[in-house]
């Protein structure tokens, strides 16, 4: 079993605790899109009684064009977040890319995050962990589950133990990924809560030239597998229309579709609890 991570008073990752849904969309578009699809997730979730974290991107830095859609920014963007959070009483999570983000994000976030080609930035991990905040760490897909360890300790060194590791699919030749199923085996046996991004496990990295392509219809199947073998909370991006996102929309679940799969990941996800 892993360790218990406290985002709020009424959510607990691991140890145990029923499997927690992190979802919104990739990238904040605009306040009333944002506000919306925050309510649709909580409405969706409070009906099938499954914990929610609301997830979105102030700034995606590490777009493929320099021409691509980064978002509101940071000052912006941690206004409406702030607002989702005040509206809907919900736990927000985005990612940070920069040093000089932390300070003003720490005051929005229950969540930090650190983006997958990011997670060996040693100063930009400790001065994450040194809020005091759950830092979710996206295993990078170029690294190997084992590898996640020293950067667990990059964190834990700093006198905060909470943690969640996340795995969203690994490199594999150009332009596409691949989930290994045994690297969710592997991290749970370091203690920490394991949550599995499925939206950027079906990513085709740069896969259309300028931009990152994506294969949205094995998300379920992906998802009801992790489930399966066991995780602690499930990561996916979300949107109304994924032909009209602004940002990872070939990779993103539509939300039309996400009570009906959340409804198997619940059965399943009670079954492997059991086992």
């Amino acid at each position: 079993m892993t360790s218990e991570v406290t985002i709020t008073n009424h959510i607990k990752i691991g140890g145990g605790n029923p499997l927690v849904l992190i979802a919104g969309p990739c990238v904040i578009e605009t306040e009333k899109k944002t506000l919306w699809l925050a309510q649709e997730l909580k409405t969706i979730t409070e009906k099938l009684n499954i914990p929610f974290i609301f997830k979105s991107s102030y700034d995606k830095a590490n777009r493929t064009s320099i021409n691509s859609y980064r978002g509101p920014g940071l000052k912006e963007g941690l206004r409406i977040l702030a607002k989702v959070k005040k509206n809907l009483g919900v736990p927000i999570l985005s990612d940070v890319h920069q040093l000089s983000e932390i300070n003003q994000a720490e005051k929005v976030l229950d969540i930090i995050q650190i983006p997958a080609f990011l997670c060996r930035q040693t100063d930009l991990i400790v001065k994450a962990a040194r809020t005091g905040k759950p830092i979710n760490i996206k295993k990078g897909q170029f690294l190997s589950p084992y590898e996640i360890v020293p950067i667990t300790k990059k964190i834990t060194t700093c006198n905060n133990p909470h943690i969640l590791l996340t795995e969203r699919g690994t490199s594999f030749g150009y332009n596409n990924l691949v989930v290994d199923m045994r690297s969710l085996v592997i991290m749970r046996r370091f203690g920490f809560p394991i949550i599995f991004d499925a939206t950027h496990s079906v990513q085709l990295p740069g896969g259309e030239g300028t931009a990152s392509g994506g294969e949205r219809e094995f998300i379920p199947y992906l998802t009801m597998a992790a489930t399966a073998v066991g995780i602690d909370g499930l990561y996916l991006e979300v949107h109304d229309n994924p032909e009209e996102a602004l940002c990872d929309g070939p990779n993103s679940l539509k939300i039309s579709e996400l009570a009906p799969l959340l409804k198997k990941i619940k059965k399943i996800s009670t079954i492997s609890e059991k086992r």
